[in-house]
């Protein structure tokens, strides 16, 4: 029987994989199943692509990539629950690329629904929608989806692999399955008798899996409660890996640049000087860049910057005020979409007191702590490749087509990710590995960005413009006319991984806007895309993330106008349209003490966000220090509907509410002579410990469905922060940063 490290040794092949020493359970339950890539060996069995069962215990194969937000944690949970195993007694591996990981829940938040309003029959809809992420190979970490895609088929797989294995014991010891019981990795009979699992695998292997029912959730041990994280030892003793850990043998080291004009082409370089630096052994023209390989990335890096390009000029605006106008001429076309359209807006209701206002947010970068990397090992006729990546089966599909390899001899290893928030969902820095490979045969070259490189090559958060106009009457809104321009990330993602020009309403654009639950009765929101070719892509939150400052500052805006309490208005607003909602506004006016009232030196916000099926309202309590002003508190509730790891859904609350200050504060792309301005961490920096701010966090279930958590926490933190400062100081901020109009700690 073979350990876990020799499997993690053994090859992935997609549609061939080979798992040594064991047998695979689990329900996989579609009219026309994915083929399982854990192909084994003689004598053994699989029957799903998620559980191994060996010698050595139980393996979980997870189809989604760890980036800090504790999934695998979850995930070996869902298994353990209906299992009947410890938590500490799951190793969990990544998942190899295929098609049989897609994602079942991704697809079905494309639906023009506000989400928050979804019918039992939409809700439905959504999940037979999700099988056709099967079709296409939709391996995708994003969207918050990972637990709503896992939350029954993880079960499920426990389940199933729970009563064969009973199967198996009965069978053996001439009983009825249900006179049997499963605790602690093993089936006891009435007499007592305890076997193991690891010696009922291989006769279970031979036994159909079978359809069983799910445990109530009055039964959880483990779901529900603070779980400790699988991947904790490994990240604290330093011995997990991460894309820039990998070393394989006879490792060569890389790094790249590229065009600063973002989509401008090479016109030829002169490289004799990085060609005499000792230690460099290759220099590689990648037809739009150049690469060096050497002994170490140090060195790649020097020498890469050491030769002299010819770049040609970008095809947008040169300059950031240039690229704005450009998206400003975006109102003066029809919109791409109008997904919400309620009542009049045209006419202002009489005795109603009308206000327009418009606000404008920058483009970000992602600034993950680990920049893009990629190792690669090219021979001709396979190709191997190992990095933290969101889209596997994506990636390895176009690092087929660079190599024009068939996609069966292509091998993906998805390792930690030091960060992703979209940015390892792209694809560009593995077609970068693969030419730079494909230029040093059968030896096996890491390409790293250096830091500037990553910060000025991203696919960034687009800014965006927003022109709102609404009216108050009798303390109430009664019109909400909105309208937001920017680029569309999704029909730039689309024709990037396709290859086909994006097309159709872009839901994307306008969420976070159409979908609030609030109960006004004069409401239309228009999404209108701006023709730029500035490279931008999914940032945390997408579309929420700027469309939540826009919304809910403006939401402050007319509550002035009202006379009323910025909470208090948004209460009675969101009381009759989503109680979850309602709720969590409750529940922080509840936790921060929110009286209306602040001394003086002292300011609050708050803000309400629905997004990813989880409403998340933030108080933000701001404090003058001698006229610095310093983010002192915060206060976050979340209706989740299921908490499955209160922990983890605490640490996302949080990390994406400094996530979103970090942005809102300081965060800024700006572009000079067609190049992103912004070099490092010292051009874009993000909170620190020392300007965070004390946080408590409340958690409920009242929602009807499971909700995200990895991105809800972000949107609702800029303009709580907004409104923190005009009530500090009654300047209203309405573009981002705000380091640009405050004296903040920094």
């Amino acid at each position: 029987m073979a350990s876990v490290g020799k499997i993690l040794r053994r090859t992935f092949l997609i549609g061939s994989a080979a798992i040594v020493g064991g047998v695979a359970f689990g329900a996989y339950y579609v009219s026309r199943p994915a083929a399982n890539p854990l192909k084994p060996g003689d004598g053994e069995t699989a029957l799903s692509p998620f559980i191994l069962i060996d010698q050595q215990g139980v393996t979980l194969f997870a189809p989604r990539a760890e980036m800090g937000q504790g999934v695998m944690t979850t995930w070996a949970a869902l298994i353990a629950e209906e299992l009947d195993v410890e938590l500490d007694d799951i190793r969990v591996l990544h998942g190899p690329a295929a098609a049989a990981y897609y994602n079942s829940a991704i697809l079905g938040e494309s639906l023009p629904n506000k989400g928050y309003d979804i019918s039992n029959f939409q809700h439905n809809l959504a999940q037979s929608l999700g099988v056709l992420g099967k079709v296409v190979s939709l391996q995708v970490t994003g969207g918050s989806t990972s637990m709503r895609d896992g939350f029954e088929r993880l079960r499920e797989a426990g389940a199933t692999a729970r009563e064969t294995l009973k199967q198996a014991a009965a069978d053996r010891l001439g009983l009825e399955r249900d006179q049997l019981k499963t605790e602690n990795g093993a089936v006891i009979a009435p007499d007592g008798t305890r076997i193991p699992y690891t010696e009922l695998a291989e006769a279970a292997g031979q036994i159909e899996p079978m359809q069983v029912e799910l445990r109530d959730p009055s039964d959880w041990r483990l779901l529900g409660q603070n779980l400790p994280r699988v991947d904790m030892v490994g990240k604290s003793t330093g011995t997990a890996e991460f894309g820039i850990d990998v070393r394989p043998e006879g490792l060569k080291f890389a790094s790249v640049r590229m065009n600063p004009k973002l989509g401008g082409a090479m016109n030829g370089f002169d490289a004799s000087t990085a060609e005499s630096m000792p230690g460099v052994e290759k220099v590689v023209d990648l037809g739009n860049g150049v690469a060096v390989i050497a002994n170490n990335t140090w060195l790649a890096i020097q020498a890469v910057e050491a030769i002299d390009v010819d770049w040609a000029d970008a095809p947008y605006p040169p300059d950031t005020d240039g690229i704005f106008a450009k998206i400003a001429e975006a109102f003066d076309d029809s919109p791409n979409s109008t997904m919400r359209d309620d009542g009049d807006v045209e006419t202002l209701p009489e005795g109603a007191t009308e206000i327009t206002a418009e606000y404008q947010v920058p483009y970000l970068a992602h600034s993950t702590m680990e920049p893009m990397n990629a190792t690669a090992l090219f021979t001709g006729s396979k190709l191997e490749l190992w990095c933290g990546n969101q889209a596997p089966t994506f990636l390895l599909t176009r690092a087929a087509n660079t190599a024009n390899l068939d996609k069966e001899v292509v091998e993906i290893h998805t390792t930690y990710l030091g960060g992703g928030f979209g940015r390892r969902g792209e694809l560009d820095f593995i077609e970068i590995a693969t030419k730079v490979a494909m230029a040093m045969p059968n030896t096996p070259v890491q390409t790293t960005w250096s830091r500037e490189e990553d910060m000025r090559h991203d696919f960034y958060r687009p800014g965006a413009l927003a022109r709102m106009r609404g009216a108050v009457k009798d303390g109430k809104a009664v019109l909400i006319d909105a309208k937001v321009a920017s680029q569309s990330c999704t029909q730039q993602a689309v024709e990037r991984i396709s290859g086909l020009p994006g097309a159709g309403p872009d839901k994307v654009l306008v969420e976070g806007l159409f979908n609030q639950p609030y109960a006004v009765p004069n409401y239309r929101v228009s999404g209108h895309i701006a023709d730029l070719d500035v490279p931008v892509g999914f940032w945390r939150s997408v579309g929420n993330s700027h469309n939540g400052f826009f919304h809910e500052t403006f939401m402050d805006e007319l509550a002035l106008v009202a006379g009323r309490d910025p909470l208090k208005f948004r209460l009675e607003l969101a009381q009759n349209e989503h109680a979850p909602s309602a709720a969590v506004l409750q529940a922080v006016k509840e936790m921060s003490g929110w009286t209306g009232d602040t001394p003086a030196g002292v300011g609050r916000g708050v803000a309400m966000s629905y997004s990813f099926g989880t409403p998340v309202a933030q108080v933000i309590e701001v404090v003058d220090e001698d006229g610095t002003i310093r983010i002192a508190k915060a206060w976050i509730a979340c209706d989740v509907g299921l908490a499955l790891d209160p922990g983890t859904v605490e640490a996302q609350m949080f990390g994406g509410m400094i996530y979103g200050l970090s942005a809102a504060v300081m965060g800024e792309i700006t572009f000079a002579d067609g190049e992103v301005e912004q070099f490092n961490f010292p051009d874009y920096d993000a909170l620190r410990m020392h300007n965070a701010p004390v946080t408590e966090v409340r958690i409920l279930e009242t929602n009807r469905h499971l909700g995200g958590v990895g991105e809800p926490g972000t949107p609702p933190s800029m303009p709580a922060l907004g409104n923190a400062l005009f009530d500090l100081t009654g300047k209203r901020a309405r573009s981002l940063p705000l380091i640009n109009q405050f004296d903040l700690l920094v």
